[in-house]
This record gives structure tokens, C-alpha cells and sequence, in this order.
């Protein structure tokens, strides 16, 4: 299971929720994607694009990969 949620702090966040949720492929995908692992918060991050598209596109590759995911973003201002 992963969590998927730009944070002020981290940029882009991926946060598995165990180390069994890190397969060769999901790390390969995430680390193609621009991430890095970061040993203080034990997830991946990625300083840009925290958009709410990219928050959606990354968990549906992640869905695709087999996790379950949680993201959350905040609502794009509508006009």
C-alpha cells in the first residue's frame, strides 16, 4: 500500500507502507519518475510537479502495479 500526497515540507510524496511494498518494478518506476528515497521520512519524494494530475498519475501506475493506494491533493480552483 502506498500514500501519495504533496507535502510542503517533501515535495511529491510516496510513502510505501512496508518495505514489501518496494518491488524492483515500483522502485524502478518511482526513480524514473524523478523520485528519491529519503531515509528521514522513509518514503520517496520528489520536489517537483506536485500537481493534483501528477498525484492521480502516480497512483494509477502504483494501481497498475498492484498497490493499493491513498493520495490526496487539494482540489484545483474552479471558475
Amino acid at each position: 500500500m502506498f500514500l501519495i500526497v504533496p507535502d510542503p515540507a517533501h515535495g511529491l510524496v510516496a510513502a510505501p507502507e512496508s518495505p514489501r511494498d518496494l518491488t524492483p518494478v515500483t522502485t524502478q518506476f518511482l526513480t524514473a519518475q524523478g523520485f528519491a528515497w529519503n531515509d528521514d521520512i522513509q518514503a520517496y519524494t520528489r520536489r517537483t510537479d506536485q500537481s493534483p494530475t501528477a498525484v492521480d498519475r502516480i497512483a494509477g501506475v502504483l494501481r497498475d502495479l498492484g498497490h493499493y493506494v491513498f493520495c490526496a491533493h487539494r482540489p484545483l480552483p474552479t471558475r
